[in-house]
């Protein structure tokens, strides 16, 4: 594999990964920096010492309570302090971790706990009521309660409680059941040492979204998670005990997860929690704690540029922000980086990858950044277009499969050995998107293949059209999908929403596109709504709008 010739000043084309349990990366920034800033949430600062601590004390009462090496540890909480203990508590004790969505109900709740086979759960007590219904079926042996404001500033958490803007809810504490701070009170800081197969040993059981079907479990190890956050590191130029980064990506999620905890526990950074995205809050909180860091998903930029005052805030300290999940419409990236004077780059990533394999330089001159590509494979990362049919390797230019080898790659599917053979096939993790390569090593995503349109034979995809929508002044959020068609097979249908007082009608979105692209691309339907329905991470939901 050779070096592309735009490869970044700076970054290492190889890293040394140390085989090395994921927890022993907090363990060495809170050695090394232990009054360094692990944690911000509703002004309370947590040092590395002090996260450390909580993480000892927590991975003790889970070994105390009768947790065992690989069991399985299930959290069902938003981007609060506690959701960062509990993971490397978890894993400190010996145990897989298995992160649930917050927007769950009951069936999705019980499916994942069943299917993971976790017997401890922690979750924050306004969910407790989704687990309660269904408790009877889940095979639960502990469940550990915990509140917003058991980590709340002490004046914030008296005085919410008397006003009431900060409810407590309250969980009728059965057998099984403990609290969270008690625990974390009641127990020393001295965990027994746990025995651990960097390679081989599960850290995590990470649910795909489930939009293609029944949600399967990424097992990624705790050496594929060590990789790519330090692959993270290097790409993004951290500087250790220095970096500063607004956590308002879902932390349950693989992109939250390792874009924006691991990568900052493995360089002393500091994480500023958000349970929740408000595009106000999140720019007074750049401004008020000098953000360094920022990863996003094209929504939240999009909700972010279209922030009426947000000229009025201070985002000079921030230098690099990265966008994935779904395709960066070259407008946004375009309008958040005039606006910010930041740089903003898309990159790549999957589940099964623990999750990111690609990005663009982060290049503050913008010289080798490619707008509308992924941007490079990173380090020790091995990609490829792959021609579906025959297994063989595509030339520069030529439309494929992506297919990706690195450490980072996950083992397989929980319980779904077939599932797995079919995307890890002779060393390499089949992705489902079909894309192409330039001659300078830069990846391009043309489409989902189950969301590539056929319409009269020709191969349509949607991204192209989204793009050229997001060209249009009144346009917010675009997504294009296949409308069944009797006499062509499918149609173009575009889906809109449109900017704050902004006023557009089908006819001027259809002739918009068709003046920009070939005639067989163009919409035949628009349909306007207020909102499109999109997973917790901001991803539109394709197939609820098919």
């Amino acid at each position: 594999m050779d070096k592309p010739e735009k490869w970044p000043e700076g970054v290492p084309f190889t890293l040394d990964y140390p085989e090395i349990p994921l927890y022993a990366l907090l363990d060495q920034s809170a050695e090394k920096h232990p009054d360094a800033t692990a944690l911000i949430h509703q002004d309370k600062r947590i040092t590395y010492r002090e996260l450390k601590e909580d993480v000892d004390r927590f991975a003790t009462a889970l070994q105390k309570m009768g947790v065992a090496r690989r069991d399985r540890v299930a959290l069902f909480l938003p981007n609060i302090p506690q959701f960062v203990i509990g993971y490397y508590g978890a894993l400190k004790a010996g145990a897989i971790v298995t992160a649930i969505s917050p927007q769950y109900k009951e069936r999705e709740v019980a499916h994942q706990i069943q299917d993971s086979g976790a017997e401890t759960l922690v979750v924050l007590d306004r969910l407790y009521p989704v687990v309660e219904k269904v408790r009877g079926e889940l095979g639960l042996e502990r469940i550990i309660v915990t509140g917003i404001k058991d980590y709340l500033p002490t004046v914030k958490r008296v005085l919410g409680s008397l006003l009431g803007s900060v409810p407590s809810y309250d969980v009728e504490m059965g057998e099984g059941m403990h609290l969270f701070l008690e625990l974390i009170k009641g127990y020393p800081p001295s965990p027994e040492p746990v025995e651990v197969d960097a390679k081989e040993d599960l850290a995590l059981l990470q649910y795909t979204g489930g939009t293609t079907g029944i949600p399967k479990g990424a097992m990624l190890t705790h050496f594929n998670l060590v990789s790519n956050a330090l692959m993270c590191n290097a790409w993004l130029g951290a500087r250790e005990g220095e970096e500063i980064q607004i956590n308002v990506l879902p932390l349950y999620h693989i992109y939250g997860m390792t874009m924006t905890m691991n990568n900052a526990v493995a360089s002393a950074g500091s994480m500023v929690l958000f349970p929740r995205f408000d595009a106000k809050e999140v720019l007074a909180s750049i401004q008020k704690y000098k953000a360094t860091l920022f990863s996003g998903v094209p929504t939240l930029y999009t909700a972010l540029i279209n922030t009426p005052d947000i000229t009025e805030y201070d985002l000079s300290s921030i230098k690099f922000c990265i966008s994935g999940a779904s395709p960066l419409p070259p407008e946004v990236q375009k309008r958040f980086m005039e606006l910010t004077g930041g740089v903003l780059v898309e990159g790549y990533g999957l589940t099964e990858a623990s999750p990111v394999t690609h990005a663009n330089p982060m290049d503050s001159t913008l010289e080798t950044v490619k707008i509308g590509s992924i941007g490079l494979a990173w380090p020790d990362t091995v990609a490829g277009i792959m021609d579906r049919e025959t297994g063989e390797l595509l030339l520069y230019g030529d439309i494929g499969e992506l297919v990706i080898r690195g450490p980072q790659v996950m083992k397989g599917y929980w319980n779904m050995p077939e599932e797995a053979a079919e995307v890890l096939k002779d060393g390499w993790l089949h992705t489902g998107d079909i894309a192409r390569v330039d001659e300078e090593g830069y990846y391009y995503i043309v489409d989902r293949e189950k969301d590539l349109i056929k319409f009269r034979g020709y191969s349509v995809y949607p991204r192209e059209i989204e793009d050229v929508l997001y060209e249009h002044p009144a346009v917010k959020v675009a997504a294009v999908v296949g409308r069944p068609d009797d006499v062509s097979g499918e149609i173009p249908k575009a889906f809109l929403v449109l900017k704050e007082g902004a006023e557009a009608t089908e006819e001027e979105m259809i002739e918009f596109v068709r003046e920009r692209i070939a005639p067989y691309k163009r919409i035949r339907e628009v349909e306007f709504r207020d909102e499109l329905p999109m997973t917790p991470v901001g991803k539109v939901l394709k197939k609820d709008l098919r």
